[in-house]
């Protein structure tokens, strides 16, 4: 009797084939990133990087890593995928920037369910955007088939990025002092953060349809993160700085205490700006107390800046002309023992 066919890994549903189309699809999105520093191209084992060492006194790298959660979802059910790949990025390098640190190269790892070429093409298209808004290279990727893990079009992201600073040039608590100044940036909306109770509020909805707001759910729900690396490295090199805040989740009561030292405490003013209506729309349709939208969300605010009295002004102006929204947030100041660490004065 003859033997059963031979295997291949197609009938497993791995497709070898697609997946070389796509690393041919996103080799013009990837040069579209590249910086002097990188040696060599897509398609190595390893991205090469040659750090100019002399560019530097006591260069420190900061690494992070990070993905999009949950927005993903949206991203799939309305096939929109060219500009998750920009949240993904925003997620690390503003999370690196923070240490006053900047973005040199970026790695994304993309799992999906079964390797559609073009629709990969896409999200690497969106990474590359970011990187190029951050000023990183994409120096390398994964993109792996999961069939049975995931559905056809289920598809997960990770990213996993490298920056460099000045040992002696480090943002951090141990800069901050009483009366230093709080700046926010305004964020783009939603950014990352929140979406699994975005997703329990939101429900059935027609993502097409504006339910009240002033464009569609969709495209509230799909706005990108703001990449916020460029203006904050401005920021560095043209005023006196001594923290930087990303706030993802945990909002602004769970992340500005990230960059306070010991003994002092932060007062936001939330009268000095308005939330973006999909905040009030959220806190309405969930409904939401306004303790957990502060918590959950960022609520308008999607970085923060702490800098002496007298930079504050010169820091808000320096972050307008490199296109961020930006005012005077509120200030440091001394800690007592029954006061919290966040205090949101107005809210």
């Amino acid at each position: 009797m003859p033997g059963p066919e031979p295997m291949t890994y197609a009938d497993a549903g791995v497709d070898l084939d697609a997946a070389d189309r796509s690393v041919e699809l996103i080799g013009a999105a990837v040069r579209r990133t590249l910086r002097p520093e990188v040696l060599g191209g897509i398609g190595g084992f390893g991205g090469l990087f040659e750090l100019d060492v002399k560019r530097y006194r006591h260069p420190v790298l900061v690494s992070g890593t990070d993905g999009v959660g949950t927005k993903v979802d949206y991203a799939r059910r309305l096939d929109r995928l060219d500009t998750i790949g920009i949240d993904l990025v925003a997620m690390v390098v503003d999370d690196l920037v923070v240490s006053g640190a900047e973005p040199l190269f970026f790695n994304d790892y993309i799992s999906v369910g079964r390797l559609d070429p073009d629709r990969v093409a896409a999200i690497v298209s969106g990474i590359a955007d970011g990187c190029v808004l951050a000023g990183c290279a994409l120096v390398g990727g994964e993109t792996a088939e999961h069939p049975g893990l995931l559905a056809d079009d289920e598809f997960d992201l990770a990213g996993f990025g490298v920056a460099v600073v000045e040992r002696d040039e480090i943002l951090g608590p141990d800069r901050v002092r009483p009366g230093d100044v709080l700046i926010g940036m305004a964020s783009s909306g939603l950014h990352s953060n929140g979406y699994s109770l975005v997703r329990r509020i939101v429900g059935e909805r027609d993502l097409q349809q504006a339910h009240g707001l002033s464009r569609s759910l969709a495209d509230e729900l799909l706005e990108p993160t703001a990449v916020y690396a460029g203006a904050c490295l401005a920021l560095r090199d043209e005023v006196e700085l001594h923290a930087l805040c990303h706030v993802t989740g945990g909002g602004l009561p769970g992340n500005l205490p990230r960059v306070l030292p010991d003994g002092l405490s932060a007062t936001v003013d939330t009268e000095t700006w308005r939330w973006p209506e999909i905040f009030d729309w959220l806190r309405t349709e969930g409904p939401v107390v306004d303790a957990e939208m502060w918590r959950a969300f960022n609520c308008g605010v999607g970085m923060a800046a702490v800098a002496p009295p007298d930079a504050a002004d010169a820091a808000v102006e320096v972050l307008r002309e490199h296109g961020v929204d930006a005012w005077i947030l509120g200030g440091v100041v001394p800690s007592t023992p029954d006061a919290p660490r966040v205090r949101l004065a107005g809210a």
